[in-house]
C-alpha cells in the first residue's frame, strides 16, 4: 500500500535528516515509530505527504508515485492522507463541527472552502464521526474550550473525515495524561481497524507503543535501524535504538505487560456436563 525507497533528505547546512529509508506498509498496517529525539521520525512522517520537501527517493501510495508531483496533483496526494498532529493544530475560535468539517477542504471548490459551506453528506459524516469519537453534543463548542484529550479526538475526526488511504500520527499522547493517553491510542488503533486504514504513528512513548502496535520500526539518526514485532523489543533492541543505557526496569514493564495481555488471551473451557 505503502512503499518508501532510498528516502533522503539533507539541508543546505550538510545535515542529513534521513539517509536512506526504505519501509513497506500493507493495506491496514499500523505501525509504531519510535527512536530519540532527531532521529528523523517526524520528518519521515512530513516527507510522506510532503510538508516537507524530499531530497531523493520515492514514496508511493498504491499505484501513484508522491514525489515528483506538481501543486494540483500534489492537492489530490494529499487528500489520500490523514494527518493527526501532536498540538492537535485546530482552529481555536472555530467550532468543533467547522473544525472537523475542514478535513473536507480538499475535496471543495475554492469558493465553499471560503465561505466554508458542505455538503450534507459531509456533515452527516461529521456527526457520525464526533458520536465515534466520544464528542456527541459538543459541536458546538469554540476549540478553545476543549480539553487536551477532546482535542485530539476532533483532529482524529478531522482527519478520518479526508477518507484517507494512510494517516499519519504524530506524537499523539505528547501532551496528555497516562489515561488519556491509553484511551487515545486504543481510539486510534480501533477506528483503523474498523475502516481497514493503515497508519504510522510516531510515538515517544515505548510501553504504549508495544502494548497497542504490533510492529514497531526504530528509527535512529536517520535509519532504520529496527523492524520487527513488538514482542521483539527487549533491552538489546533498546540499546541499539536509543543508545547504551540501564533499559532492565523499562523492559521489566514490558515484561509485565505482555505476560498481563497473555493471561487476557487464555480462554478458559466449559466444563462438560
Amino acid at each position: 500500500m505503502l512503499e518508501i525507497k532510498g528516502l533522503l533528505k539533507s539541508y543546505a547546512t550538510g545535515d542529513k535528516a534521513l539517509h536512506g529509508v526504505d519501509l513497506n506498509l500493507a493495506s491496514g498496517e499500523v505501525i509504531g515509530l519510535i527512536g530519540p529525539s532527531g532521529a528523523g521520525k517526524s520528518t519521515l512522517i512530513r516527507c510522506i505527504n510532503r510538508l516537507v520537501e524530499p531530497t531523493s527517493g520515492t514514496i508511493t501510495i498504491g499505484n501513484q508515485q508522491g514525489t515528483a508531483l506538481g501543486q494540483r496533483s500534489l492537492r489530490l496526494w494529499r487528500r489520500r492522507i490523514g494527518m493527526i498532529f501532536q498540538e492537535f493544530a485546530l482552529v481555536e475560535r472555530l467550532t468543533v463541527m467547522e473544525n472537523v468539517l475542514s478535513g473536507r477542504l480538499g475535496h471543495t471548490g475554492f469558493w465553499a472552502s471560503w465561505f466554508r459551506r458542505f455538503d450534507s453528506a459531509d456533515i452527516a459524516r461529521a456527526y457520525d464521526l464526533l458520536e465515534r469519537v466520544g464528542l456527541s453534543g459538543m459541536e458546538n463548542k469554540r476549540a478553545d474550550t476543549l480539553s487536551g484529550g477532546q482535542r485530539q479526538r476532533v483532529g482524529i475526526a478531522r482527519a478520518l473525515i479526508q477518507a484517507p488511504d494512510l494517516l499519519l500520527v504524530d506524537e499523539p499522547t505528547a501532551s496528555l495524561d497516562p489515561k488519556t493517553s491509553r484511551q487515545i491510542m486504543r481510539l486510534i488503533v480501533d477506528l483503523c481497524q474498523e475502516q481497514g486504514l493503515a497508519a504510522i504513528i510516531n510515538i515517544h512513548d515505548v510501553v504504549l507503543a508495544t502494548e497497542f502496535l504490533p510492529r514497531i520500526v526504530g528509527l535512529k539518526k536517520g535509519q532504520i535501524v529496527f523492524d520487527g514485532p513488538a514482542s521483539q523489543v527487549n533491552e538489546s533492541v533498546l540499546g541499539m535504538i536509543y543508545g547504551q543505557e540501564d533499559w532492565s526496569a523499562l523492559t521489566r514493564r514490558l515484561d509485565q505487560q505482555r505476560e498481563h495481555a497473555t493471561r487476557e488471551e487464555i480462554v478458559v473451557p466449559e466444563l462438560s456436563a
